[in-house]
C-alpha cells in the first residue's frame, strides 16, 4: 500500500494484492451501523491516548519548573558568605612564625599598642635583665 512501484516485485502478487484490497473496500461498505460506530469509537479512543502522553508531559512543566526556581532562590539566598582574611578581621593579628626585631607595622596591629611605648620599652629593657 504504502511501498513505492517497484519493478522487481513479483508480477504474481500484483494480482492478489489487487484483489485483497477490493475485499477489503467491498467488506467495508457492507458493515452494519452498529460495528461502524464502534470502529470508529475505537478509532478515536486510540488516537487520543496516542496523544495523551503529551498532555501529561507538558502538565508537569508548570509545577517542576517552579521548583527548580524556588530551589535556585533559596540556594542563592541561603548561600554562605565569603570569609575575609584573619588579618583584615583582627588587626591585632600577627604573624609570628618569623623572628624579627623590628616592630609590626602599624596597619597591621592594635592602636592601643601604641598609647603605651614607654611600658613596653620598660618591659623589654627588665624582661632581658631577669632572664
Amino acid at each position: 500500500m504504502n511501498m513505492p512501484h517497484d519493478d522487481r516485485r513479483d508480477t504474481a502478487a500484483q494480482p492478489f494484492e489487487q484483489r485483497a484490497r477490493a475485499l477489503y473496500r467491498e467488506a467495508g461498505r457492507h458493515l452494519d451501523p452498529a460495528t461502524t460506530g464502534r470502529l470508529r469509537a475505537a478509532r478515536r479512543h486510540a488516537l487520543e491516548s496516542a496523544q495523551a502522553p503529551t498532555r501529561q508531559l507538558a502538565r508537569w512543566f508548570i509545577p517542576s519548573g517552579a521548583f527548580a526556581v524556588v530551589a535556585l532562590a533559596a540556594l542563592m539566598v541561603w548561600q554562605p558568605l565569603p570569609h575575609a582574611p584573619a588579618t583584615a578581621a583582627h588587626p591585632a593579628a600577627i604573624d609570628t612564625s618569623a623572628d624579627i626585631d623590628l616592630p609590626p607595622d602599624a596597619d597591621q596591629t592594635d592602636p592601643v599598642l601604641y598609647q603605651n611605648l614607654d611600658f613596653y620599652g620598660w618591659l623589654a629593657a627588665n624582661g632581658r635583665a631577669t632572664r
